[in-house]
């Protein structure tokens, strides 16, 4: 089964898909087809059991209360088998630089990072109910070019296990760790997921947001046909991180951007949970020179 980042590009596929099949029966070549990239196989799993996030119980009964769009999709994590991977064919987004980066795999991952000539990754962590998480990442920086995010949660450093360590004695590692070679594992952010959006003729995808936060899809946009939601919190667009920006500066960014946008967002309840744990002058008025 395949895995596709818009609706668009599943049709596009499909009709490659039935333009092969039509060859292959009548005995002629089969067409070249439009621009296809197949992207790393990535786990289909829910999230990983590891209790909590920031001190939110992520229960059943909490998901049903508060996101109960996401109800049916929280299970436990399975071994991960061929058959628990699939490839993402994108035959129209695969002109969008930014899709593999902005892939959410709601896993743990393994992210690599070095420091600039400053003798600094570019970003800031901050330590809530026991655990370690990104709370700031600078643009362009060498931790934002390996991937880290906003609200991410960093279990280990260099295979020193984080948990229950201060802001201080995490950055104390990171200083101390050599220009090359800095392994990270990372926990994506619950529930957050990137929706792949075509802007249409005259530029939009169709979605208003207040705050941040999706308040109306527009009917038949490429935001209704990809299943955007609203009460969700816009985190990135194309991969640069928009929180704390104001909604003008939001939309100069979904201006600016090319025809296909990568947009991911998070639940509304998750969000504000992120927000209450973490000072919000942390990421507001962060720039390189807070960096580590």
């Amino acid at each position: 089964m395949s895995l596709y980042p818009s609706l668009e590009d599943m049709k596009v596929d499909n009709m490659a898909r039935a333009q092969m099949s039509g060859s292959q029966l009548s005995n002629q070549p089969p067409p070249q087809q439009i621009h296809p990239q197949i992207a790393p196989s990535a786990p289909i799993h829910m999230y990983p059991a590891l209790g909590d996030y920031m001190g939110l119980e992520l229960s059943s009964n909490v998901i049903a209360a508060n996101m109960p769009e996401y109800q049916l999709q929280h299970v436990q994590p399975q071994p991960l088998t061929p058959a628990t991977t699939c490839n993402m064919v994108a035959p129209i987004s695969s002109q969008s630089l930014t899709l593999p980066k902005a892939a959410v795999t709601n896993a743990i991952r393994q992210v690599t990072l070095c420091k600039d000539r400053d003798g600094k990754c570019g970003l800031r962590l901050h330590a809530v109910s026991g655990g370690v998480f990104v709370c700031c990442v600078a643009a362009g920086s060498p931790a934002a070019l390996a991937g880290l995010r906003f609200g991410d949660q960093v279990l280990e450093i260099n295979n020193v296990i984080v948990a229950g360590m201060s802001m201080e004695q995490c950055h104390s590692i990171l200083k101390k760790a050599p220009v090359n070679g800095i392994i990270m594992a990372v926990r994506d952010r619950p529930f957050e997921r990137t929706v792949t959006l075509h802007k249409d003729s005259i530029g939009r995808v169709g979605f208003q947001f207040k705050d941040g936060k999706i308040v109306s899809i527009v009917q038949d946009s490429s935001a209704a046909r990809n299943g955007l939601l609203t009460d969700h919190h816009i985190l990135e667009i194309n991969t640069k991180n928009v929180v704390g920006m104001k909604d003008k500066e939001i939309s100069k960014v979904i201006n600016d951007s090319p025809a296909v946008v990568n947009i991911t967002i998070i639940p509304q309840y998750i969000y504000e949970h992120m927000i209450s744990k973490m000072s919000t002058s942390l990421f507001k008025d962060f720039n390189r020179d807070m960096a580590v």
